[in-house]
């Protein structure tokens, strides 16, 4: 896959404001130019999914792609996502380049059987001999009555299965790098995004480029507390330093756009300078990324801390459809805030 080989990795610029003469994109736009360049550089990829036909074209990340590169590549399936999942494992298999797109991670559940117990083990199974380039994406749903059966973030279920890759971007730039680095991967990888950073804007440039599976980056630098997470949860934790910006906190932010492989160099390089650490996810607390990053603490530098490991996710219960219940179940910029002013004084 000469094209793959061209991918210039990136670390990601930790830009906040526009520079003069960037270029900027929204973040649906630069996933549909991911998608643009992998589809018109490699006859062995090809997207599927429930609407990435229709004329919403699944958030936009689909826009026009059928019209550009034909029904054979792009087109509508089914409501039957473990059928289409051991399809896409099987197409795989043979050296295809499926990128398979639900419009919400719930809808993944029904497919466990074929991602956990198939196209995650295949290339353990034969000793190599077989590999799973396969990209499942999803959006994270919030809002206008989602509910429990519409709204989750399961990358915590996920977070256990060996063989798996799960990607979560929180900016333009970083979802057209990390869409095209899972495209060229040859592991299955999984794609969560938050349906409300598609509505932002960012700086991405032209042409190829990847950011790399499994590397954290600093999108802040400071000394008194470390601040880890990915997704919305990370801009929400960018708000709320802001909404603290005439306090005399020093806050280093990782963002670590990827959960698997994690990152835990730089988690542990942060923590040893800090010695308190807040994480923040999208997901449940219990038993997921939070649950995960706190072990990995206690267990690698539990000497550097100053103040208890700290964490803010979702409460055990399931997503609400109203709106009240929603500003008590959902992390917001307040809560954090008000955590790491807890935290370090």
């Amino acid at each position: 896959m000469p094209w793959a080989e061209a991918l210039i990795e990136s670390q990601s610029p930790a830009r906040l404001l526009s520079s003069a003469g960037e270029r900027r994109l929204s973040y649906t736009d630069a996933l549909n130019e991911a998608l643009v360049l992998a589809l018109g550089l490699d006859p062995n990829v090809f997207v599927l999914g429930q609407g990435v036909n229709d004329p919403s074209a699944m958030f936009g990340v689909t826009r026009q792609l059928e019209q550009q590169f034909g029904s054979k590549r792009i087109f509508d399936t089914p409501l039957s996502d473990e059928g289409l999942t051991g399809i896409c494992t099987g197409a795989a298999m043979t050296g295809l380049r499926p990128v398979y797109l639900h419009n919400r991670p719930d809808f993944l559940l029904l497919a466990f059987n074929q991602i956990v117990n198939h196209a995650s083990k295949i290339h353990y199974m034969d000793n190599g001999q077989t590999t799973v380039p396969l990209v499942m994406w999803a959006a994270i749903g919030r809002g206008w009555g989602s509910g429990s059966q519409h709204s989750q973030a399961i990358q915590g279920l996920l977070l256990t299965v060996p063989g798996l890759k799960i990607v979560m971007p929180s900016d333009p730039y970083d979802a057209k790098g990390l869409m095209l680095a899972a495209i060229a991967d040859n592991n299955p990888v999984l794609i969560f995004e938050h349906r409300w950073l598609m509505k932002q804007t960012g700086h991405v440039p032209e042409g190829l480029y990847k950011v790399p599976i499994g590397k954290g980056i600093y999108r802040r630098k400071g000394n008194d507390i470390t601040i880890v997470g990915s997704s919305h949860t990370l801009q929400l934790a960018m708000q709320a330093l802001d909404s603290l910006s005439d306090s005399a906190i020093s806050a280093e932010v990782i963002d670590l756009r990827t959960i698997k492989p994690l990152d835990t160099e730089i988690i542990i390089e942060s923590v040893r300078k800090t010695g308190r650490v807040l994480i923040v996810d999208t997901g449940w607390a219990m038993g997921g990324v939070c649950a995960e990053i706190g072990c990995l603490i206690a267990e690698s530098c539990p000497e550097s801390l100053r103040h208890p490991v700290r964490r803010i996710a979702l409460p055990d219960v399931p997503a609400p459809a109203g709106y009240t219940l929603e500003q008590f179940y959902y992390p917001t910029a307040e809560n954090i805030a008000t955590a790491i002013i807890e935290m370090c004084n």
